[in-house]
């Protein structure tokens, strides 16, 4: 089994900045592709952004694009996603999900993700 631990996330006025952080303990065999969810309330899960592990760039939903960056700053079974220019659209639960199977595609869909991570809240202010 796999568990993701993130950590971040709170509470800023919309024009700020906030940073998530996950990290893949336990049989982290292979080479992952890490990524960020979110829900917001009353609201379907979406995808935010994925990386791949060697194999391929950063992904990212369009309503992110340029003001959001997911890297793995301490190896691949890590994943941070620095959040800037945020909006109060952008509220929501933040869920970090990982896969270790091989493949180059479906970063953007949930269902290709095998581990996901609690969640951890932001809130953007007016």
């Amino acid at each position: 089994q796999v568990q993701l631990t993130e950590s971040g996330g709170g509470t800023v006025q919309a024009g700020g900045s906030l940073s998530l952080s996950c990290a893949a303990s336990g049989r982290t065999q292979g080479n992952p592709v890490m990524g960020w969810f979110r829900q917001a309330p009353g609201k379907e899960r979406e995808f935010v952004a994925a990386i791949p592990w060697n194999r391929g760039s950063p992904l990212y939903a369009d309503s992110v694009k340029g003001r959001f960056t997911i890297s793995t700053p301490n190896g691949k079974n890590t994943a941070a996603l620095q959040m800037s220019s945020l909006k109060p659209e952008d509220t929501a639960v933040y869920y970090c999900a990982a896969d270790f199977r091989f493949g180059t595609t479906g970063y953007s869909n949930s269902q290709r993700y095998r581990y996901w991570g609690q969640g951890t809240q932001v809130t953007v202010s007016s």
